[in-house]
C-alpha cells in the first residue's frame, strides 16, 4: 500500500466507510494522533486484544496541513516508536507499517527481522527510529540501539553531543551502565579521576571559560552518587530524588549547577542506576498512599528526578531516564516530574503510563536566543507536548525564568497568546504551570562575561536585585522583593487575559 492510498484509505475511515473494529479478524487502523495505550485498550473502546492493527504515515497529510518540521519529525518518530513497542507490548497481536511490505514475516514467526524503515521523507536527520525493551539490560539495550538506530544516533543529536573525552571513576567504568556508555564512545580517550567533583583540568581551569560550549559538547564525566538521599521540596514536587546526572550539555547562561562548579559544567552521569532507583523505590513505599492533596499533586507524590541535569539530554547517552521512568510506572502512589528544554523524540517510546510528569520550560523566544544557548527552539517544546501527552507523559510548562527588561510584559503576552493559539484541547484540559523568577548569582556572571557577556546585559541588574540565600545555602541575587511581586502579579494578569486555562500550580 502506498502512503496516498493509505490516506485514501484513511479518509474513508474517518467516513465511516470501514468495517467496524471489535472482532479479532478485524483490522483496526491507527493514525498519528492515536498513539496513546488507551487507543488500543479493549476496556477502554479500542481493538481486540488479537486484533491486527494498521498503523497509516500517509504524506498527504503534510500536503493539507502546515507542519513546523520538527512537529512532523515527532509525528513519524512518535509513529515509528510506537509500531516497534506494540511487538512488545501486545500478545498475540500483529501489526504492518506501511513502510513494512506485506510479504514480511510478522514479529514472533521464524527468523524475525524488523522491518526496513523508510528515512522521514528524505530528512537526513531522522534515523529510523526502534525502542528496546523496557526490561532490556544495559548490555541488550547498547546492542539494540546499535542495530536499528534511534534520535540519540541522528547528526542532530550528535551536534549536540560529540564525545571525545571522559573523565571517570574506575567503579564507574567498571559498572554496567559506564559499559553501557563507553560502547557508544570506542574513540574518546578516558581518564580516570578518584572524584567526579574534584577534577583539576575541568573545574579549576579559569581557562575553560573560553571553552564554556565546547567543553559541554565534547567531554562527558562519568562518577557514582554516593550519597543516595531524598530531600523534601513542596515547590514543584514534593521531594527531590537523588538525581541521575549533574550539568548538561545545553549552556544556559542562567543555570544555577555551574554555580557549584567552578569554569566548567560538563554532563556527569552517575553509573549506579540500580542503586538510585532502589532507593526511590523504598521512599516511595514508605510515604504510603498521599493522603491530602497540595500543589504538587492531588493525589500522587511527585519526585523531581532531575534537579541537576536535563533528563531528555541524558537519554541521548544512557538508559538512566528510561531505568527511571520505567520504575515509576510500577509505584502508583508517585509520580516523576523532570524539566526540560530539548525535545528528545526518543523519550516518547517509553511508555510512562501517566507516572511521569515532563516540564517544559517555556520563555520568550528573544530571551531564549540570548540565554537558552544549544536548547531546542521554544517553539519545538510547545509543538512536542501533544506528542508527550499521547505518549503518555503528563505535560506541564515553566515559565521560567522571567527575565525583567524592557518589552518584557509584551513578548510574554505573545508567548501565552501562542499557547493559546496552538495547543490543542486535551493538552490544556491537563496543564499546569510555574512562574520562576529570575535567580542569578555573582559567581556566575563573572564566567558568563567570560564567554557570553550580552546575557549579563539582563541577567545583571544589581539596582533591581537583592542578596538571597537559597533553600540549598547558596548565596545568590534575585529581583528586589516588591520588583518580584510586582512582576509576578502582572504576569498572572496576562495568563489570566490570554491562557486562561493554563493554572498555575506556584510562583516565586
Amino acid at each position: 500500500m502506498t502512503a496516498d492510498e493509505a490516506e485514501k484509505v484513511g479518509e474513508a475511515e474517518e467516513a465511516g466507510e470501514a468495517g467496524e473494529a471489535g472482532e479479532p479478524g478485524t483490522p483496526h487502523w491507527l493514525f498519528g494522533d492515536q498513539l496513546g495505550p488507551h487507543f488500543v485498550d479493549p476496556a477502554r473502546g479500542g481493538p481486540h486484544r488479537d486484533a491486527p492493527l494498521l498503523m497509516i504515515e500517509a504524506r498527504g497529510v503534510f500536503r493539507r496541513r502546515r507542519f513546523h518540521r520538527a512537529k512532523a519529525h515527532l509525528i513519524l518518530s512518535a509513529m515509528r516508536h510506537r509500531a516497534a513497542g506494540y511487538e512488545q507490548t501486545r500478545s498475540g497481536g500483529e501489526e504492518q507499517h506501511v513502510g513494512q511490505s506485506a510479504g514480511e514475516p510478522a514479529s514472533g514467526e521464524t527468523a524475525p527481522r524488523a522491518p526496513e524503515q523508510q528515512a522521514l521523507f528524505g530528512w537526513s536527520d531522522a534515523p529510523p527510529a526502534h525502542a528496546p525493551p523496557a526490561h532490556a539490560s544495559p548490555a541488550q539495550s547498547a546492542s539494540a540501539q546499535a542495530a536499528h538506530g534511534s534520535f540519540r544516533d541522528s547528526p542532530q543529536a550528535r551536534r549536540m553531543l560529540d564525545v571525545r573525552e571522559v573523565y571517570a571513576e574506575p567503579a564507574a567504568l567498571d559498572s554496567p551502565r559506564g559499559q553501557q556508555i563507553m560502547a557508544r564512545l570506542p574513540e574518546a580517550r578516558v581518564t580516570e579521576v578518584a572524584s567526579h567533583w574534584n577534577i583539576p583540568a575541568l573545574h579549576g581551569n579559569d581557562g575553560n571559560i573560553a571553552r564554556w560550549v565546547r567543553i559541554k559538547t565534547e567531554t562527558l564525566v562519568l562518577g557514582v552518587k554516593h550519597t543516595l538521599a531524598t530531600r523534601p521540596n513542596g515547590r514543584s514536587a514534593d521531594w527531590i530524588a537523588p538525581g541521575p546526572s549533574n550539568g548538561c550539555a545545553m549552556a544556559c547562561a542562567y543555570c544555577y549547577v555551574p554555580r557549584r562548579k567552578g569554569f566548567a559544567n560538563p554532563i556527569t552521569l552517575f553509573t549506579n542506576i540500580e542503586a538510585i532507583v532502589a532507593h526511590v523505590r523504598r521512599h516511595v513505599r514508605a510515604q504510603g498512599p498521599k493522603t491530602e492533596p497540595n500543589q504538587c499533586d492531588p493525589r500522587a507524590w511527585v519526585y523531581d528526578i532531575g534537579e541537576n541535569g536535563d533528563c531528555s539530554v541524558d537519554a541521548l547517552v544512557c538508559d538512566n531516564t528510561a531505568d527511571l521512568v520505567a520504575a515509576f510506572r510500577r509505584l502508583p502512589t508517585a509520580k516523576a516530574s523532570f524539566a526540560t528544554k530539548f525535545v528528545n523524540p526518543d523519550l516518547l517510546a517509553l511508555d510512562p503510563r501517566g507516572r511521569t510528569r515532563v516540564r517544559f520550560s517555556l520563555m520568550p523566544p528573544d530571551d531564549a536566543r540570548l540565554l537558552d544557548i544549544r536548547t531546542s527552539p521554544v517553539d519545538e517544546r510547545i509543538a512536542a507536548a501533544a506528542d508527550f501527552l499521547d505518549a503518555g507523559y503528563e505535560v506541564h510548562f515553566n515559565l521560567s525564568p522571567v527575565v525583567l527588561r524592557p518589552g518584557w510584559q509584551r513578548d510574554w503576552a505573545d508567548l501565552l497568546t501562542h499557547l493559546d493559539d496552538v495547543l490543542p484541547a486535551r493538552v490544556k484540559e491537563q496543564a499546569a504551570a510555574e512562574i520562576i523568577m529570575l535567580t542569578h548569582n555573582e559567581q556566575l556572571h563573572e564566567v558568563n562575561l567570560g564567554w557570553h557577556p550580552r546575557a549579563e546585559d539582563v541577567l545583571w541588574q544589581p539596582t533591581a536585585q537583592e542578596t538571597k540565600r537559597s533553600q540549598n545555602g547558596a548565596v545568590n541575587v534575585r529581583y528586589a522583593l516588591e520588583v518580584k511581586q510586582q512582576a509576578l502579579t502582572r504576569i498572572q494578569q496576562l495568563l489570566a487575559a490570554h491562557a486562561p486555562w493554563l493554572r498555575v500550580r506556584y510562583a516565586f
